[in-house]
């Protein structure tokens, strides 16, 4: 199966790395930016409409740090990926502090067990660390799979979601039988599979993001205190919905902090996850937290600032050769720290669905389909409840209970702590799920063979045809 990814972020390259495993002709185009507009037309949809700021661009990304928790890691160690090369931090330890006064809210928590209860550790990486990494694993040689091929600039203008064909802006036609998208919370690949406009909006939420490198706090007497506390991730926790999380990444040698808060009028500012700010911007909008965190944070020579964007759960996730992933498809906020671990877990289920072995690994058009639905029956509950869970802190579960509940599977609790969400978020194995959903269908497609057969026999006999749904992955 061919198979074009548009976008080559964290999701793109997942993707890549996924169906590239199980055998398939990968395609990833990594575009600046597009303009869509949708035509009225039964197959064909040509579009034009808001701007896609393409978000794989990390190489000079500031402030950028990312989780990789248990049920991503497990994933990336099962392809390959190697932690030390990428220089991933563990992370061992995490603590509450009150962000006015410093004081401690409990002792920190001791995270030694995460590896032995969930399978894999808990990493810590800077962003272009971890993609670095995955483009590794989707465009290297000597791994399994055929190389996916990788294109940049690549601004794609139209998508034909029945022939799989995409046009891109310089008017080159590539067609495939699968087009996913991954480019992101601005991609209008949600309004063709949609059929409606289905934008993210502005949650009044923002976040500055920033690096200081570990030696520049430690020569500082006073600060380096902060920094030895034995917790790697410390939140402090401030009035208003204002707080900091502070992890290293880089092997130690960088920390990491994203500062979170509320923000009336959020929409206002300018959305991307490269607009500069100013530290009196910062120091003014975290004014009463302590002023030995603050002197910390005012080591950092650049500061981003990022307006955070949501959308409810889409009802649809496919549309006839075209899927949405990642971002594209259930863009959550960062209090959960799984939005790049679901977008490493679409791209596993991918892999997973379309794996040889099963009915969907050179699809007919139906079987394609079939396959789609199947995707979206293991991803969708799963990206939803994380979307909602996502909006607000791990101490704040009662905000978001009643709705996630209605993309909970039958029986499961809604976590209301810190533990109950590490068994939720960390537990969950997707490959497991696959194999599940795989072999439901292969009981299914048993059974509709046998009940075929017997009806054969009935009126003269043939012989049966087995079934087998193995997938190898």
């Amino acid at each position: 199966m061919k198979v074009i990814i548009v976008g080559a972020g964290i999701a793109g390259l997942s993707a890549a790395i996924g169906l590239r495993r199980s055998g398939h002709d990968v395609v990833v185009r990594k575009q600046a930016s597009s303009f869509i507009t949708a035509m009225p037309c039964s197959s064909r949809i040509d579009f034009y409409c808001s701007q896609i700021l393409e978000r794989s661009s990390l190489a000079h990304e500031v402030g950028a740090a990312i989780h990789v928790p248990p049920n991503a890691s497990r994933i990336l160690l099962k392809w390959g990926f190697d932690p030390k090369r990428a220089m991933l931090d563990n992370c061992s330890t995490v603590q509450n502090f009150d962000g006015l006064t410093l004081a401690s809210l409990g002792d920190a928590k001791d995270l030694s067990f995460i590896s032995a209860k969930y399978g894999a550790p808990w990493f810590l990486s800077h962003r272009v660390d971890l993609h670095n990494e995955l483009k590794l694993l989707a465009l290297g040689s000597g791994i399994e799979g055929k190389p996916a091929e990788l294109h940049l600039k690549s601004t794609v203008t139209a998508i034909d979601l029945e022939k799989g064909q995409v046009t891109l802006q310089d008017g080159t036609s590539l067609e495939a039988d699968l087009i996913v998208a991954a480019d992101g919370v601005h991609s209008d690949a949600p309004t063709l599979v949609n059929g409606q406009p289905t934008p993210a909006h502005p949650t009044n939420v923002s976040a500055f993001r920033f690096l200081i490198p570990s030696e520049v706090i430690r020569e500082d007497e006073e600060s380096k205190s902060l920094l030895e506390n034995q917790a790697t991730m410390r939140i402090y926790i401030g009035d208003a919905g204002r707080r900091i999380v502070w992890y290293p990444c880089r092997d130690g040698r960088v920390q990491n902090f994203v500062a979170i808060f509320p923000e009336k009028d959020s929409a206002e500012r300018k959305e991307g996850w490269n607009i500069k700010s100013t530290i009196e911007e910062f120091l003014k909008t975290y004014e009463g937290f302590h002023p030995q965190l603050l002197k910390v944070c005012k080591k950092a020579t650049e500061f981003k600032v990022w307006a955070l964007l949501s959308r409810d759960p889409l009802e649809k996730w496919h549309r006839s050769r075209l899927v949405l992933i990642g971002d594209a498809a259930h863009p959550m906020l960062p209090h959960q720290g799984q939005g790049g671990s679901q977008a490493i877990e679409d791209g596993a289920a991918l892999g997973c669905v379309f794996s040889p072995g099963t009915p969907f690994f050179d699809p007919s058009p139906e079987a394609l389909e079939e396959g789609l639905t199947l995707f979206k029956e293991v991803r969708r509950q799963r990206a939803s409840a994380m979307q909602i869970f996502s909006s607000a802190g791990q101490d704040e579960a009662e905000k978001m209970r009643e709705k996630a509940r209605a993309f909970m599977k039958v029986g499961q609790k809604v976590p209301t702590n810190p533990g109950e969400f590490y068994d939720m978020n960390f537990g969950y194995d997707v490959f497991g799920d696959c194999e599940n959903a795989l072999e439901r269908v292969g009981k299914e497609e048993g059974k509709e063979k046998e009940e075929v057969y017997m009806e054969g026999q009935e009126h003269g006999g043939f012989q049966p045809v087995p079934v087998l749904v193995q997938a190898a992955f």
